[in-house]
């Protein structure tokens, strides 16, 4: 049942997203995990300790943030899949929340829309919703390049990721995995106040994204090879050269594939606070004369890789089923 409710949340959530309405009213279960965690970051992680026990907090905190969403998650399951077939219904519904196809595209849509109507400076604004890094440090082709990145990594953490790990174990999986995600990016830095207690949140998510960053790739490789105007075997050979020299074990190899299969490069030095990160560039030797163009190749791109994803795991779903 788990991919089951996997394969048919990717197909619900593709076309309704999380509605507007729903978040004014409940907020989210990012949100609800945000709590969770600023409140375990500002009772345990004490400025005053010494980095050995705040690492042990953070190791402790983590435990916390993933055990309780996945012990609701994994009640939510038992009780409801008693109650065939609204059960399996309001468990797909559920679990719709915890990923992003829909508002994904959207975002970043609204970056080239953004520079193609308003500029520049609407182009930053845009992208500044979807990125951490300085907006007013990019120029035209930075906006662009941060907006495909997003793109890239985001495909690979928030949608591919967490409908694995439902597939796996699921409305407990995926809750754990999206409540471990949050807190590493929330306490998952390597800043003075969090570089001990996200250590274990850092490294965590460093481990449970390592499957779903392969399979965004390969899902980006042969998307372009449906896609006009892409080039797999550009993607691949991308893949293969640089996603390992990425800073990230993980984020190299969805960007490295984008990078490869439109022809750019990607990632490389950016500033994030002030602070210059000095990145090497995936698909090096592509072009950095990124536009509006490239990005609306990128949604097409991800888009198709998207369905190849939902294919997937209806043909598991199949099987399980069959078997």
């Amino acid at each position: 049942m788990s991919v089951l409710i996997a394969f048919l949340s990717l197909a619900v959530e593709l076309v309704l997203g999380y509605p507007d309405w729903l978040f004014r009213a409940i907020g989210h279960p990012v949100t609800w995990f945000g709590r969770l965690i600023s409140f375990l970051d500002a009772r345990l992680n004490r400025a005053t300790d010494p980095d050995a026990l705040r690492r042990q907090r953070g190791v402790q905190a983590l435990l916390v943030i993933v055990l309780v969403p996945a012990v609701i998650g994994l009640c939510l399951q038992l009780v409801l899949l008693w109650f065939v077939p609204l059960g399996l219904i309001i468990a797909v519904l559920l679990a719709t929340s915890l990923l992003s196809q829909k508002s994904l595209y959207e975002h970043v849509e609204a970056v080239a829309d953004a520079l193609d109507s308003g500029g520049l400076d609407m182009g930053r604004a845009a992208v500044s919703r979807i990125v951490g890094r300085d907006p007013e440090t990019l120029d035209r082709a930075g906006v662009c390049r941060a907006a495909i990145e997003s793109l890239a990594e985001n495909f690979s953490d928030g949608i591919v990721a967490p409908a694995f790990w439902t597939g796996v174990g699921g409305l407990a999986g995926g809750a754990a995995y999206k409540a471990a995600n949050t807190a590493d990016s929330m306490i998952g830095h390597r800043t003075p106040r969090h570089e001990a207690f996200g250590w274990a949140a850092a490294r965590f998510d460093d481990w449970i994204n390592l499957p779903a960053s392969r399979l965004t790739a390969l899902l980006i490789v042969l998307a372009a090879f449906l896609v006009k105007g892409a080039d797999p075997r550009g993607a691949q050979q991308a893949v293969w050269r640089d996603a390992r020299k990425h800073r990230s074990p993980n984020a190299g190899w969805p960007e490295a594939a984008m990078a490869g299969a439109l022809g750019l490069a990607l990632a490389g030095p950016r500033s994030y606070g002030g602070i210059v990160v000095d990145d090497v560039f995936m698909g090096e030797g592509g072009r950095r004369d990124v536009d509006s163009g490239d990005i609306r190749q990128a949604l097409k791109l991800y888009r198709v890789a998207d369905y190849l994803l939902i294919a997937l795991f209806a043909v598991i779903s199949g099987i399980v089923l069959v078997a």
